[in-house]
């Protein structure tokens, strides 16, 4: 079957979505929502992956793919049937079977997105998307190159247990779309529907750097995965929301968002000759030290909630 990749069409509607909100902000009194350095570093990156995008969908994405589905659900000699390895017929292409590749995307992604969030080295090819202390559909577009390089690897099991490869791209085309809309602060709170969905405030939540809403909120488009592994968390407003990374790389200069937290990294591996140590500066939570200098984004949770609870009234202080 040949499914044509959504994404396709999926640029134009990008730019054309940044041009109308970017019209909308400065008709209705809202024109810091966009500075047009931080744009334009944000389109930068995203003109970088839709470059590197197809190269890598080639040599990474469809040959992984491809390989998985083909090993795992060999042709049968006698019926010409697809026949998984675990003794059942592998999937068509039937509607529920795109509903339900799409459900399992969902929980991948959930868990690739947390995974960006808590194993530094991730964390330092997503902290791209993370670094501009905006929240508009610009920095939605703001992607890390590098991450392109290791998401095939978590959705390997999808034609492992016998998704077709075209099946599982469109899935994560939808996917695409779904979180480039998130982006906007001007869709409120949409009752019942934030009882299923992952949207707007919630990702706003998503990409704040105070404290208590720090890694929260990694699903896709449901919500219920961060509700089940208690990640989830809804947006207060009461609460003054900061949006950015608290270790900003304070350029717009596109190599430099891109590779600070790398540089980060090697400087730290520096500081302690052990190699239990380094183990943990590459593959541990970021925010971890050796030595307590610096804190992971649970600790200071915890410290953030035993102040609140003795000290109410006090603004809690950042330890990093």
């Amino acid at each position: 079957m040949d499914l044509t990749n959504p994404l396709i069409y999926g640029v134009p509607a990008f730019i054309a979505f940044i041009l109308l909100e970017i019209t909308y902000s400065h008709t209705h009194g809202d024109e810091d929502l966009y500075v047009w350095k931080d744009l334009l570093a944000s389109g930068a990156m995203g003109v970088g992956s839709a470059i590197l995008g197809p190269l890598v969908k080639v040599t990474v994405l469809i040959v992984v793919f491809n390989f998985t589905y083909e090993l795992f659900n060999p042709v049968d000699a006698i019926t010409g049937d697809r026949m998984n390895i675990m003794g059942y017929k592998s999937f068509g292409y039937e509607w529920y079977i795109f509903l339900l590749c799409q459900l399992a995307d969902d929980f991948t992604y959930y868990w690739f997105h947390r995974a960006n969030h808590e194993i530094r080295v991730l964390w330092a090819a997503h902290i791209v998307h993370h670094s501009s202390d905006h929240f508009n559909l610009g920095t939605a577009i703001r992607n890390g190159w590098f991450t392109l390089l290791y998401k095939p690897f978590f959705y390997m099991w999808m034609p492992a247990i016998g998704f077709p490869v075209e099946v599982v791209i469109f899935a994560l085309a939808i996917e695409s779309f779904w979180q480039f809309q998130l982006h906007s602060k001007y869709v409120p709170k949409m009752g019942w529907i934030e009882k299923i969905f992952n949207t707007h405030t919630m990702h706003q939540v998503h990409h704040s750097q105070n404290v208590e809403y720090l890694d929260k909120n990694h699903g896709g488009f449901l919500n219920f995965f961060d509700k089940i592994f208690g990640t989830w968390k809804e947006l207060d407003d009461d609460v003054d929301v900061k949006f950015g990374v608290i270790h900003a790389p304070e350029s717009y200069n596109p190599m430099v968002i891109l590779t600070h937290e790398y540089k980060d990294i090697w400087n730290d591996l520096k500081k302690s000759p052990k190699w239990s140590h380094k183990f943990m500066y590459i593959f541990g939570p970021p925010g971890w030290s050796h030595d307590g200098s610096t804190m992971t984004v649970k600790q200071q949770q915890r410290l953030f909630k035993q102040q609140q609870a003795e000290n109410p009234e006090v603004v809690f202080s950042r330890p990093n």
